[in-house]
């Protein structure tokens, strides 16, 4: 549970918590490719202000929630995590919708602790909207 939480946490929150982070582009990007970077930088804004009442409400998907001990747990693992993140600067490299674009992978790079990394993140569709399932 805590390793779900800390790997979306250090490949997407801790970008947004740098002083000098850049937020994720969603310029040259349509459809669903779009709506998923925007999930990302919702995420980093939400992350960036430090509310993981809308961390939990808004970004990540149900079943996550629900995996991080409800909204409750979900929020106190959320503010646990943020106060151990490193500096980070992330990027997407990709994102590929599945087909029937109900759920979607996205590549993304950041820098924690000088190295390099490149991490995985799964979205689903709920309600109409993205939100991450998942980080590998």
């Amino acid at each position: 549970m805590h390793r779900l939480l800390a790997l979306l946490c250090a490949a997407l929150c801790a970008s947004a918590l740098a002083a000098c982070g850049s937020t994720v582009s969603t310029s040259g990007l349509s459809g669903a490719k779009r709506d998923v970077a925007q999930t990302i930088a919702d995420l980093q804004s939400d992350a960036t202000a430090r509310n993981e009442k809308k961390i939990c409400a808004n970004d990540l998907a149900a079943a996550t929630v629900a995996r991080l001990g409800g909204v409750k747990g979900c929020e106190a693992a959320v503010e646990d995590q943020l106060k151990q993140v490193d500096s980070l600067e992330v990027t997407v490299q990709s994102i590929k919708p599945a087909k029937g674009e109900t759920t979607a992978t996205a590549q993304v790079k950041s820098i924690f602790q000088g190295k390099s990394r490149v991490s995985s993140l799964s979205l689903v569709r709920q309600g109409g909207k993205w939100k991450i399932s998942g980080a590998g």
